[in-house]
């Protein structure tokens, strides 16, 4: 049988192009070569597309051709610059392994439905709406779910610092990874902190600090019939979590442990759970996504953030959120590819 040709795209422009590659490297190590033909397409930090090798540490020292994807559905494919001239390769599929702005934003989502080449992953709507927090803050509370409060500060808006209570968080509304994110005790440290966040994103979230373990569950799956990786605890010595911006994760964190399974009741557990699939569904995600929450001494859970693309990196949550439950990265990769191609999982 002829293996499918399966366009692998990864780095990207945005502040998590690090993470991007090191989780392209990860999919790499597991993807089944025997079931899958793989074209790796990387894009530098400076915005130029290049059919690679593969994910290696220098494919983006000048190696590799130019490539980019059509949008034309005649040609459902990449066109690869050869020698002055466009060659064609068609795909049966794409897997987006990006993160952050003109990744996981329904940026790249809109080019791939123009393409016509089915996409692993959330469509461009919801794509757009867990990228931008404060979004998924409106449409979550709309279902039920609870939500920290919150306070948007948008380009060249300030906001007084005396209608906060404190502690707050303050941190980019559209952007992940943890990067301009500044927990505020007093108010004197707010507009440094809104400077800080405005660097990555012009609309700044300001929200209250939940008092509770932060908690995630990694969801593989369409509408209802959903798959719950284990749930993880974030136990942290200090600080905030942050581990995409450390020198050597891979060799652990510098103020956080991940707990797996959480060393939480069952009860608590399967809560966690079921509100992530019902978080996963009110935004309408397909395919995969991580979902963070904080679980509160009470019980309640309360919505942090959604991945539409979670990290797949060595360290990251949701491949061991997912092993945990007893899925390997190639088994995730697996049902992702038979999710996109036919809706449903193997």
């Amino acid at each position: 049988m002829d293996r499918l040709k399966i366009g692998i795209l990864f780095g990207g422009c945005s502040e998590e192009h690090p993470v991007s590659v090191k989780s392209a490297q990860e999919v790499a190590r597991h993807l089944d070569v025997e079931r899958y033909e793989p074209f790796y397409i990387g894009i530098t930090k400076g915005g130029a597309w290049r059919l690679c090798d593969g994910p290696g540490v220098n494919w983006e020292d000048g190696g590799g051709r130019p490539a980019v994807l059509s949008p034309d559905r005649g040609v459902r494919g990449l066109l690869v610059l050869d020698h002055g001239k466009y060659e064609t390769i068609s795909l049966d599929l794409v897997l987006p392994v990006l993160h952050g702005k003109l990744g996981e934003d329904g940026a790249m989502q809109g080019l791939l439905e123009l393409s016509g080449i089915p996409y692993a992953g959330c469509d461009v709507q919801s794509s757009a709406l867990c990228m931008d927090k404060s979004l998924a803050y409106v449409v979550a509370r709309s279902a039920g779910i609870a939500t920290p409060n919150f306070w948007i500060v948008t380009a060249n808006e300030n906001i007084d610092p005396a209608q906060l209570t404190y502690p707050v968080f303050v941190k980019p509304a559209r952007s992940g990874s943890s990067f301009g994110v500044s927990k505020v005790s007093r108010g004197e440290e707010l507009p440094a902190a809104v400077e800080t966040a405005r660097q990555y994103d012009s609309k700044v979230l300001i929200e209250e600090a939940v008092v509770g373990s932060e908690v995630g569950c990694a969801i593989l799956g369409n509408d209802l019939d959903l798959i719950a990786g284990e749930v993880d605890r974030i136990a942290l010595s200090h600080g905030f979590f942050r581990i995409h911006q450390e020198s050597q994760p891979e060799s652990g964190s510098e103020n956080s442990t991940p707990i797996v399974p959480a060393d939480i009741s069952a009860e608590s557990r399967s809560l966690v759970q079921d509100t992530a699939k019902a978080i996963y569904r009110a935004l309408g995600c397909r395919g995969l996504s991580r979902v963070d929450m904080f679980l509160k001494e009470d019980g309640t859970v309360v919505l942090n953030e959604v991945n539409t693309f979670p990290g797949m990196t060595s360290y990251s949550r949701y491949p061991r959120m997912m092993a945990a439950a007893g899925l390997t990265l190639s088994d995730v990769i697996d049902r992702v590819v038979s999710l996109t191609l036919t809706g449903k999982p193997l």
